[in-house]
């Protein structure tokens, strides 16, 4: 998997992780993270299991944008960092971000001013061309 493809699943899987830190499946997602990023060391997974509720805590506590953020972007490099070591953990990964209610997803925007055109396709091939404009 390309590098830019490993950020994406971190992102997704740091962004199932902290959405999942309010639900009441927190506890079977907390487990599955822990047991992924403690790499089959028992106090490594313990010692991740407990930055996890950490995290939790802390989301409960301050519900604001910003430690949401924050909290993405820590989990996001330590599981980056975590798939470029062992990248055979990356069908692990897809489950526990599937088990957490998400699936890895891209979300795309777009913005047309004045004459543009846009055509916005969620998956397969799509060739688009835009004639002229027809006034009238």
């Amino acid at each position: 998997m390309l590098e830019e493809g490993l950020a994406a699943l971190a992102m997704a899987g740091a962004s199932a992780l902290v959405g999942a830190a309010a639900t009441d499946g927190w506890r079977g997602v907390k487990t599955g993270f822990a047991r992924l990023l403690g790499r089959g060391d028992e106090r490594r997974t313990a010692a991740t299991d407990q930055e996890l509720e950490k995290v939790r805590a802390e989301l409960l506590v301050h519900r604001s944008e910003h430690v949401r953020v924050a909290l993405l972007s820590a989990w996001s490099s330590r599981l980056a960092e975590l798939l470029t070591e062992r990248p055979h953990e990356v069908d692990h990964l897809i489950a526990l971000i599937a088990r957490a209610g998400g699936e890895p997803r891209l979300v795309q925007q777009a913005k047309v001013y004045d004459h543009g055109r846009q055509a916005i396709q969620g998956q397969g091939v799509q060739v688009n061309q835009f004639g002229p404009r027809l006034e009238g």
